[in-house]
């Protein structure tokens, strides 16, 4: 066997190297100084995202196990946009994990993080079924024992059986899907089965609609949805923001391959008016549900629903740009809706409150906090000149570039959808600016350090990410038509 082609999982192995020290620290270390393993985690990983950006590993496209694993500068890139989401959540839930609570299971907090993390990895890489599978399961099981974690309430226990129930179901599904495609293939090889299935007919649809409704369920497309808000209300804060942006943007880009390098001789006659459904009622079901919450953490709930929707506008173009505006997009969502969490995460640590109501004139009690969350909703809206903003310009026009008047017409919903969306995102600021002093229910109070360290660099992203967009794109000098170069700082 040649052990060479381990060095082509140099992020998979590095990544498991940090969860062997994680572990070895948790169980080594004396329990006087237990604070000590948070710090020595958030280290390393840094340590270890850097490396994803200066390591001249992966100039060229590389495969390992006979062509089942695969990594190359995009699949780097992507990586690394994973890595900087989960290094700010390791940041923001540096104050959780220092509770009293967590003084038995900080290293278990961590462990089960990173493990989930590296399933991603493999889920990202995979060019073959049964590697897909291995990191589909790796990524999904342990984030039903994180969303159990606050075993002293009864919302984390129900959320959990909901995650667990939806993930089995759903993989369930996938898998009889893949059942059909390898009944029309004879492999599992993602380019040997487009090369092999010529016309597979009426099992082919039911094929590709059995593979859509098992990745809508990771991704919250409705109706594949029902599970989100019960499941991001009910876990910790900290496991609802990894959830709501690591999780989804690593099935994101995952979906991405499978769509177009399986399926994509099949896009006009197959999946192309498959997913152009998924992706308005999931625009449009999120946005409206939405407009009802009161609780913030379903109210991000039915958001992140939305933007699924619009993250698949990217995976519809099937293009290189598509792909581009989908990192692009993914990695502005990381930043936008983490500072939202830290925010959130701030207040519930010392007041409990998780309601809008409680939001009632924050700035003029806690001016910073109230600064941040009105970013991230402008962001999430995409108000200009936010990076949000660009995110759905980029996603948008790369939808169009086909010039397909079906597309045009999804893009026209998708921003009716935008407008809709505006009203919700802003009650938000409108609780935090203009609602009567007297409503104020939140003293002021100073954040923790590694809470005010990760909004700093979740504010920093949403703006340089814009100013980024405007040097390296068309808004000022370049065509509109190609997002990806902006991308190219991820890459080796």
């Amino acid at each position: 066997m040649d052990y060479s082609q381990f060095l082509v999982m140099y992020q998979e192995i590095g990544l498991l190297v940090l969860i062997l020290l994680v572990f070895l620290f948790d169980t080594f270390s004396s329990k006087e100084a237990p604070r000590g393993l948070s710090m020595f985690t958030v280290v390393l990983f840094g340590l270890l995202t850097l490396a994803g950006f200066v390591t001249p590993c992966c100039k060229e496209v590389a495969s390992a196990f006979g062509g089942m694993y695969v990594t190359s500068p995009t699949m780097v890139a992507i990586k690394n946009v994973l890595n900087i989401g989960v290094f700010i959540v390791l940041i923001q839930a540096k104050g959780w994990a220092h509770s009293e609570f967590m003084r038995v299971r900080r290293g278990e907090f961590y462990e089960l993080l990173l493990i989930t993390l590296f399933g991603m990895y493999l889920m990202i890489s995979a060019r073959h079924f049964l590697l897909f599978i291995i990191g589909l399961e790796t990524a999904s099981l342990p984030l039903a024992a994180l969303v159990a974690f606050d075993k002293n309430r009864y919302e984390s226990h129900e959320a959990a059986v909901k995650y667990m129930l939806t993930a089995v179901f759903s993989s369930a599904i996938f898998m009889m899907g893949l059942s059909f495609v390898y009944a029309l293939a004879g492999t599992l090889y993602f380019s040997d089965i487009a090369a092999s299935v010529i016309d597979g007919g009426a099992m082919l649809i039911v094929a590709v609609a059995f593979v859509i409704a098992g990745m809508g369920f990771k991704l919250s497309l409705v109706p594949f949805h029902l599970w989100t808000a019960d499941v991001y209300q009910g876990a910790p804060t900290s496991i609802t923001s990894y959830l709501s942006v690591i999780s989804k943007g690593a099935a994101a880009f995952a979906f991405f391959v499978i769509m177009v390098q399986v399926f994509g001789p099949f896009y006009n006659q197959i999946w192309e008016w498959m997913l152009y459904a998924l992706i308005i009622l999931t625009i449009t079901v999120g946005n409206l549900f939405a407009l009802r919450q009161k609780n913030l953490k379903r109210f991000l709930a039915f958001s992140s629903i939305s933007q699924a929707g619009y993250i698949m506008l990217g995976v519809i173009a099937g293009s290189a740009q598509g792909l581009g505006s989908l990192i692009y997009y993914i990695l502005v969502y990381i930043f936008s809706n983490l500072a939202a969490f830290g925010v959130i995460q701030s207040i519930e640590s010392k007041t409990g409150r998780v309601d809008m109501d409680s939001y009632n004139n924050l700035y003029s009690t806690n001016p910073k906090l109230a600064f941040t969350m009105m970013l991230a909703m402008f962001s999430l809206a995409g108000i200009p000149p936010f990076a949000g903003f660009f995110s759905k310009f980029f996603i948008f026009s790369t939808a169009v570039a086909s010039g397909s008047v079906a597309l045009y017409i999804l893009v026209l919903i998708a921003l009716i959808n935008t407008i809709i969306s505006l009203y919700y995102y802003l009650l938000v600021v409108k609780a935090m600016f203009i609602n009567n002093q007297e409503d104020c229910v939140i003293a002021p109070f100073k954040s923790s350090v590694s809470d005010r360290l990760g909004m700093w660099i979740c504010v920093a992203g949403i703006i340089l990410a814009g100013i980024v967009s405007c040097i390296y794109n068309g808004i000022v000098n370049t065509s509109v038509h190609n997002p990806e170069y902006i991308f190219t700082i991820f890459a080796n």
